[in-house]
């Protein structure tokens, strides 16, 4: 196998590192399964979708309600709690 060595941000290395650690693969195999999904995408020609992509029209189709739940610490009373 050939090597290759890049420059990545601190952060970058730090979530690498975390990632590694939780799915119990060298950050080598890890960067490389990334590289090679990315490469298929691009040789497949079909353009990443994003989840708001693909569900954009349902953002902000409800209505009634608080605009934003955020505003009023009462409208998360409970939230989370069995």
């Amino acid at each position: 196998m050939n090597t290759l060595t890049i420059k990545i941000s601190p952060q970058l290395e730090s979530e690498l590192a975390a990632a590694s650690a939780q799915e119990h693969l060298s950050k080598s195999v890890l960067v490389r399964r990334a590289l090679e999904l990315y490469l298929a995408q691009r040789k497949s020609g079909r353009p990443f979708v994003s989840a708001l992509d693909k569900a954009g029209d349902l953002v902000g189709c409800f209505k009634g309600g608080p605009r934003d739940l955020a505003s009023n610490p009462a409208h998360l009373e409970g939230f989370g709690k069995p």
